[in-house]
Protein backbone atom coordinates (compact mmCIF):
# COMPACT_ATOMS: atom_id res chain seq x y z
CA UNK A 1 0.00 0.00 0.00
CA UNK A 2 1.66 3.15 -1.04
CA UNK A 3 1.76 6.40 1.25
CA UNK A 4 -0.34 8.87 0.38
CA UNK A 5 0.53 12.60 1.32
CA UNK A 6 -2.18 14.52 0.06
CA UNK A 7 -3.41 17.09 2.22
CA UNK A 8 -6.67 19.01 1.90
CA UNK A 9 -5.83 22.61 0.34
CA UNK A 10 -2.92 25.02 1.47
CA UNK A 11 -4.74 25.91 4.65
CA UNK A 12 -3.58 22.59 6.06
CA UNK A 13 -1.00 22.50 3.99
CA UNK A 14 0.92 25.03 5.87
CA UNK A 15 0.01 23.45 9.32
CA UNK A 16 3.32 24.10 11.38
CA UNK A 17 4.11 27.79 10.48
CA UNK A 18 5.25 29.71 13.35
CA UNK A 19 6.87 33.22 13.65
CA UNK A 20 10.45 33.71 12.83
CA UNK A 21 11.07 30.94 10.74
CA UNK A 22 12.87 30.21 7.53
CA UNK A 23 10.88 29.03 4.70
CA UNK A 24 12.13 28.19 1.15
CA UNK A 25 9.48 29.59 -2.03
CA UNK A 26 10.19 27.86 -5.33
CA UNK A 27 10.00 29.41 -8.69
CA UNK A 28 12.14 31.92 -10.51
CA UNK A 29 10.59 35.57 -10.65
CA UNK A 30 7.06 34.77 -11.19
CA UNK A 31 7.49 31.35 -13.21
CA UNK A 32 6.72 28.08 -11.51
CA UNK A 33 5.89 30.27 -7.79
CA UNK A 34 3.66 28.33 -5.33
CA UNK A 35 0.87 30.72 -5.62
CA UNK A 36 -1.29 29.08 -2.76
CA UNK A 37 0.98 28.44 -0.36
CA UNK A 38 2.07 32.38 -0.06
CA UNK A 39 -1.47 33.48 0.18
CA UNK A 40 -2.16 30.67 2.83
CA UNK A 41 0.73 31.84 4.74
CA UNK A 42 -0.19 35.34 3.89
CA UNK A 43 -4.22 34.59 5.93
CA UNK A 44 -2.33 32.39 8.97
CA UNK A 45 -0.21 35.21 9.74
CA UNK A 46 2.97 34.50 10.50
CA UNK A 47 5.76 37.30 11.18
CA UNK A 48 9.41 37.76 11.39
CA UNK A 49 10.08 34.96 8.46
CA UNK A 50 13.46 34.44 6.68
CA UNK A 51 12.56 34.36 2.97
CA UNK A 52 14.60 32.11 0.91
CA UNK A 53 13.94 32.80 -2.82
CA UNK A 54 15.31 33.88 -6.02
CA UNK A 55 13.13 36.91 -6.07
CA UNK A 56 11.20 38.73 -4.03
CA UNK A 57 7.74 38.83 -6.43
CA UNK A 58 6.66 41.69 -7.64
CA UNK A 59 3.92 44.64 -6.00
CA UNK A 60 0.69 42.59 -4.81
CA UNK A 61 2.07 39.43 -6.02
CA UNK A 62 3.96 36.50 -5.54
CA UNK A 63 6.25 37.31 -2.07
CA UNK A 64 5.01 40.86 -2.51
CA UNK A 65 2.29 39.86 -0.49
CA UNK A 66 3.86 39.16 2.56
CA UNK A 67 6.01 42.09 1.96
CA UNK A 68 3.26 44.30 2.03
CA UNK A 69 1.79 42.88 5.27
CA UNK A 70 5.22 43.40 6.93
CA UNK A 71 5.36 39.11 7.16
CA UNK A 72 9.44 39.09 6.71
CA UNK A 73 11.98 40.33 8.47
CA UNK A 74 14.53 39.02 5.84
CA UNK A 75 15.20 38.43 2.14
CA UNK A 76 17.87 35.99 1.32
CA UNK A 77 17.76 36.24 -2.86
CA UNK A 78 19.35 36.89 -5.94
CA UNK A 79 17.83 39.38 -8.06
CA UNK A 80 14.95 41.81 -6.83
CA UNK A 81 14.56 44.74 -8.73
CA UNK A 82 11.10 44.12 -9.74
CA UNK A 83 9.14 44.98 -5.99
CA UNK A 84 8.89 48.64 -5.06
CA UNK A 85 7.88 47.96 -1.67
CA UNK A 86 10.87 45.49 -1.01
CA UNK A 87 13.18 48.69 -2.40
CA UNK A 88 11.48 50.98 0.15
CA UNK A 89 11.45 48.15 3.15
CA UNK A 90 15.35 47.79 2.33
CA UNK A 91 16.29 51.51 2.19
CA UNK A 92 14.49 52.47 5.23
CA UNK A 93 16.05 49.53 7.23
CA UNK A 94 12.44 47.73 7.59
CA UNK A 95 13.81 44.88 5.77
CA UNK A 96 16.94 43.00 6.04
CA UNK A 97 18.29 41.48 2.88
CA UNK A 98 21.03 39.14 1.89
CA UNK A 99 21.92 39.22 -1.87
CA UNK A 100 23.85 36.43 -3.07
CA UNK A 101 25.21 34.87 -6.50
CA UNK A 102 22.13 33.23 -7.96
CA UNK A 103 24.90 30.14 -8.55
CA UNK A 104 25.72 30.27 -5.13
CA UNK A 105 21.82 30.11 -4.02
CA UNK A 106 20.99 27.48 -6.08
CA UNK A 107 24.13 25.09 -4.84
CA UNK A 108 23.43 26.56 -1.38
CA UNK A 109 20.14 24.70 -2.10
CA UNK A 110 21.15 21.63 -3.66
CA UNK A 111 23.90 21.04 -0.76
CA UNK A 112 21.22 21.29 1.51
CA UNK A 113 18.98 18.50 -0.28
CA UNK A 114 22.24 16.57 -0.58
CA UNK A 115 23.73 16.65 3.30
CA UNK A 116 26.82 18.89 2.23
CA UNK A 117 26.98 21.50 5.17
CA UNK A 118 29.24 23.64 3.58
CA UNK A 119 31.35 23.81 0.11
CA UNK A 120 33.85 26.27 -1.51
CA UNK A 121 32.77 29.15 -4.32
CA UNK A 122 35.19 31.23 -6.37
CA UNK A 123 31.49 33.18 -6.99
CA UNK A 124 31.91 36.72 -4.80
CA UNK A 125 35.03 36.67 -3.81
CA UNK A 126 36.82 40.41 -3.49
CA UNK A 127 33.17 41.84 -3.22
CA UNK A 128 31.06 42.21 0.10
CA UNK A 129 29.49 38.81 -0.64
CA UNK A 130 33.07 37.51 1.11
CA UNK A 131 32.98 39.46 4.05
CA UNK A 132 34.12 37.89 7.27
CA UNK A 133 33.79 34.08 4.96
CA UNK A 134 37.20 31.62 5.02
CA UNK A 135 38.64 31.71 2.03
CA UNK A 136 41.16 28.90 0.43
CA UNK A 137 42.81 28.79 -2.60
CA UNK A 138 42.70 25.94 -4.97
CA UNK A 139 44.07 25.80 -8.24
CA UNK A 140 45.47 29.08 -8.07
CA UNK A 141 41.83 30.74 -7.49
CA UNK A 142 40.35 32.10 -4.25
CA UNK A 143 37.19 30.70 -2.86
CA UNK A 144 35.02 31.34 -0.07
CA UNK A 145 33.35 28.81 2.37
CA UNK A 146 29.75 28.65 1.57
CA UNK A 147 27.15 26.80 4.31
CA UNK A 148 23.91 25.15 3.11
CA UNK A 149 20.39 26.11 4.04
CA UNK A 150 18.81 25.46 6.95
CA UNK A 151 14.90 25.38 6.38
CA UNK A 152 12.21 24.53 7.97
CA UNK A 153 9.87 24.34 5.24
CA UNK A 154 9.92 24.38 1.37
CA UNK A 155 7.07 25.18 -0.83
CA UNK A 156 7.18 24.00 -4.59
CA UNK A 157 4.69 24.15 -7.40
CA UNK A 158 4.59 21.56 -9.73
CA UNK A 159 2.55 20.80 -12.80
CA UNK A 160 1.80 17.55 -12.04
CA UNK A 161 1.98 15.25 -9.01
CA UNK A 162 0.99 11.56 -7.56
CA UNK A 163 -0.97 11.07 -3.83
CA UNK A 164 2.94 9.98 -2.67
CA UNK A 165 4.65 13.03 -3.55
CA UNK A 166 6.81 12.26 -7.27
CA UNK A 167 6.93 15.86 -8.70
CA UNK A 168 6.95 16.84 -12.54
CA UNK A 169 7.61 20.48 -13.11
CA UNK A 170 6.96 22.38 -16.17
CA UNK A 171 10.04 23.38 -18.49
CA UNK A 172 11.50 26.28 -17.27
CA UNK A 173 9.03 26.48 -13.91
CA UNK A 174 11.73 24.01 -12.46
CA UNK A 175 13.83 26.70 -11.83
CA UNK A 176 14.41 26.54 -8.16
CA UNK A 177 11.54 24.60 -7.14
CA UNK A 178 13.61 20.39 -7.67
CA UNK A 179 16.51 21.90 -5.21
CA UNK A 180 14.26 23.19 -2.58
CA UNK A 181 11.82 20.55 -2.15
CA UNK A 182 15.11 18.64 -1.93
CA UNK A 183 16.13 20.87 0.90
CA UNK A 184 13.26 21.47 3.14
CA UNK A 185 12.98 19.42 6.44
CA UNK A 186 9.28 19.86 5.62
CA UNK A 187 8.44 20.09 1.44
CA UNK A 188 4.99 21.29 0.59
CA UNK A 189 4.06 20.73 -3.08
CA UNK A 190 1.10 22.53 -4.90
CA UNK A 191 0.58 21.29 -8.54
CA UNK A 192 -1.76 21.94 -10.86
CA UNK A 193 -2.95 18.50 -11.75
CA UNK A 194 -3.14 15.53 -8.70
CA UNK A 195 -3.01 11.85 -10.16
CA UNK A 196 -3.03 8.26 -8.12
CA UNK A 197 -0.03 6.84 -7.89
CA UNK A 198 1.55 5.05 -10.82
CA UNK A 199 0.00 7.40 -13.92
CA UNK A 200 3.42 9.11 -13.48
CA UNK A 201 5.65 7.95 -15.98
CA UNK A 202 8.76 6.89 -13.69
CA UNK A 203 11.11 8.14 -16.12
CA UNK A 204 9.65 11.92 -16.50
CA UNK A 205 9.46 12.34 -12.45
CA UNK A 206 11.72 15.10 -11.80
CA UNK A 207 11.49 15.21 -7.82
CA UNK A 208 11.06 11.53 -6.02
CA UNK A 209 8.32 11.34 -3.66
CA UNK A 210 10.76 10.94 -0.83
CA UNK A 211 11.76 14.68 -0.10
CA UNK A 212 7.90 15.56 -0.28
CA UNK A 213 5.84 15.62 2.80
CA UNK A 214 2.54 17.03 1.74
CA UNK A 215 1.21 17.77 -1.67
CA UNK A 216 -1.96 19.09 -2.92
CA UNK A 217 -3.82 20.47 -5.32
CA UNK A 218 -4.08 24.40 -6.21
CA UNK A 219 -7.43 25.50 -7.01
CA UNK A 220 -6.53 28.87 -8.61
CA UNK A 221 -3.04 30.23 -10.75
CA UNK A 222 -2.73 33.11 -11.85
CA UNK A 223 0.41 32.77 -13.47
CA UNK A 224 0.82 36.87 -13.78
CA UNK A 225 3.64 37.70 -16.38
CA UNK A 226 6.64 39.59 -15.12
CA UNK A 227 7.15 41.75 -17.57
CA UNK A 228 5.19 41.58 -20.63
CA UNK A 229 6.99 41.41 -24.03
CA UNK A 230 5.38 41.94 -27.38
CA UNK A 231 6.44 42.62 -30.69
CA UNK A 232 5.44 45.90 -32.47
CA UNK A 233 2.41 45.98 -34.87
CA UNK A 234 3.93 45.52 -38.10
Amino acid sequence: MSINKVVAGPKEAIQGIQDNMTIMFGGFGLCGIPENAIAAVREQGAKGLTCISNNAGVDGFGLGLLLETRQVKKMISSYVGENDEFERQMLSGELEVDLIPQGTLAERCRAAGAGIPAFFTPAGFGTEVALGKEVRWFNGKPHILEHAFDASFAFVKAQKGDTAGNLIFNATARNFNHAMAMAGKVTVAEVEELVPVGELDPNEIHTPGIFVQRIFKGETFEKRIEQRTVRPKA
